[in-house]
């Protein structure tokens, strides 16, 4: 009996300590979550130091944003004319006012023969009637051309001398769709247009040419503007306009200091003298100088405008690259 007695103290004191050893691991688990929180905190402020022999070897340039006025857009939808399709709008005109006038000189030359009885009366009616049907031609001609080309354009004295720069590249026409059941008055004098599917492809500003038309079917309203670079005939672009209302301040971020990541934007801000902060800006604001951005960076912040590629790898390798260090 004692020796029962003495095993059963002994028995329940190894319960206890395993009780124990089983219970450790969960009181363990708040600092690993902790350490979590912590890294997160660290990524969200992303960054990188890089003395100046290291900025110098990846050519880093600094530069302050200009200010920006932002107007509120209107989307639409556009396509770059082929300058084949203007040319031959251009010779039917040329076609129909060259008939046009020619009859009409005809006509002349026959009346006065006519009032000296060397021409019949028979020649006269031809002649009438030709010059009718060219005259008729000519604003049919030029009603189609007003149509697909706008009345400027129509009314023009060099449109060959134009379809030839067309066709060389020197300049583009681009017809605008706005959307359905939209008509913005006054017109917008440009348009930022932005070439779709085109990699590293830059928005491009484009200036009023005419009002073509409405579609009776679609109400679709086509706006034509003329962009004074080249531009493949039929690409599709997308069109920024900017419309009447309430304006926005902020700054203009140049193309070349954003960089993408994780589908995200981000410019590098210059913190210290050695020390470049990321900061997510947004991408929902094009214009033909960079993107508009409202708030988060300013006028008194500098941001790597060359070389923010490089930075940014060399914030991902952990620092591997010169002398950075991750922050």
């Amino acid at each position: 009996m004692k020796t029962v007695n003495n095993f059963l103290p002994a028995l329940a004191l190894c319960l206890v300590l395993a009780g124990c050893h089983d219970k450790a691991p969960q009181s363990a688990a708040p600092p690993e979550k902790a350490d979590a929180k912590a890294d997160n905190d660290a990524d969200s402020k992303a960054g990188i130091v890089l003395d100046a022999d290291a900025q110098a070897r990846l050519g880093l340039k600094l530069a302050v944003p200009a200010t920006a006025e932002w107007q509120p857009q209107l989307p639409a939808t556009g396509r770059v004319a082929d300058p084949l399709a203007f040319l031959g709008a251009v010779t039917d005109l040329a076609t129909a006012r060259a008939a046009a006038a020619a009859s009409a000189s005809e006509l002349e030359r026959t009346r006065k023969l006519a009032e000296q009885n060397n021409a019949s009366t028979r020649n006269l009616e031809a002649a009438t009637a030709a010059a009718t049907r060219d005259t008729l031609a000519l604003k049919a001609a030029q009603l189609k051309f007003s149509q697909d080309w706008g009345a400027r354009l129509a009314a023009a004295a060099d449109l060959a001398d134009f379809g030839a720069q067309l066709q060389r590249g020197d300049c583009a026409l681009v017809k605008v769709f706005l959307p359905a059941g939209t008509f913005p008055s006054p017109l917008p004098a440009s348009a930022c247009l932005e070439p779709a599917g085109q990699a590293n492809s830059l928005p491009v500003t484009g200036e009023w040419v005419d009002d073509l038309r409405i579609d009776p079917g679609t109400q679709v309203q086509t706006l034509l503007y003329l962009v004074k670079q080249t531009l493949p005939p039929n690409l599709a672009v997308s069109v920024q306009l900017p419309t009447a209302g309430k304006s926005r301040p902020g700054v203009t971020i140049p193309w070349d200091a954003v960089v993408r990541h994780e589908g995200k934007g981000w410019v590098y801000v210059q913190s210290g003298t050695n020390q470049f902060t990321r900061c997510e800006i947004p991408l929902d604001a094009l214009t033909p100088d960079g993107w508009f951005v409202p708030a988060g960076v300013t006028t008194s912040n500098a941001i790597v405008t060359v070389g923010a590629g490089s930075v940014l790898s060399a914030e991902l390798s952990h620092g591997d690259f010169g002398t950075g260090a991750r922050d």
